[in-house]
């Protein structure tokens, strides 16, 4: 439940057209479910602005679709990140009519059209086709929370001439996402060169020195750009909630 639609409640209420039984039975899940194994957060969206997203890396598919089904049962767009593909195949066999992106690793279950909430474009931008899994991720998450979102791939900066092709995206989005292994330089290049906010993601894209991310985090820690905001390693679900909160904030 969101806030429209709490607001809609609360005037049926007001007006007569639905009972305060009824209404009491739609909060009285609120602000959670228990479901034996999972302690289901329905009142995330209310606090938040989007609901509870399934994690699904270290949870069963026999996990994951009593809580799918649980969010689902509320109305809720309901996101599921980190799927290999048997628990995906496990998804899709119970509910056919999501949509499992088998790049990023994600599954949407649509109970309705994602209201576009965001005032501008997110765009991600990733360096290497060796990153497209996490910048994938974060374009799904984004869209599914309602923003517009654009995607560029494949413009690191040992070719640089390539993101100089995409300046008139780069100048027209409202926040951008960028995802880059080995030294992680992408984020300093574009800090320099926009006036709007920048998230990186680093990567655990690169050779032994890269030591699984943490060169690529530590030089996006030290851009010299000034303002570039950095998530973990390869999260690129929290950048794109960082995006999300900033793009509805913006001007």
């Amino acid at each position: 439940m969101n806030r429209g639609e709490l607001k809609k409640l609360l005037q049926a209420l007001h007006t007569g057209r639905i009972t305060l039984e009824e209404a009491e039975n739609r909060l009285c899940s609120l602000p959670f479910e228990d479901i034996g194994m999972a302690m289901v957060d329905h009142h995330r969206e209310l606090r938040q602005g989007f609901p509870e997203v399934i994690f699904g890396a270290g949870k069963t598919a026999q996990q994951i679709i009593p809580i799918l089904s649980s969010l689902a049962g509320k109305g809720s767009n309901v996101l599921v990140t980190r799927l290999d593909a048997d628990k995906a195949a496990a998804l899709k066999t119970a509910f056919p009519q999501g949509c499992h992106d088998p790049l990023g690793g994600t599954f949407v279950l649509q109970n309705k059209p994602p209201e576009i909430c965001g005032k501008g474009t997110v765009l991600v931008v990733c360096a290497g086709t060796s990153d497209l899994a996490v910048a994938r991720e974060s374009a799904v998450t984004a869209r599914t929370f309602g923003n517009s979102v654009e995607e560029i791939a494949d413009v690191g900066v040992a070719g640089l001439h390539r993101l100089f092709a995409q300046a008139d995206k780069l100048r027209h989005a409202a926040v951008i996402i960028v995802v880059a292994g080995m030294e992680g330089a992408l984020p300093s290049v574009i800090g320099g060169l926009v006036p709007v906010p920048v998230i990186a993601v680093p990567t655990s894209v690169g050779y032994g020195a890269a030591f699984h991310g943490l060169a690529a985090l530590l030089g996006m820690l030290n851009s010299c750009a000034n303002g570039v905001t950095v998530v973990n390693i390869d999260n690129g679900f929290g950048a794109a909630c960082a995006a999300t909160r900033i793009n509805r904030n913006g001007t």
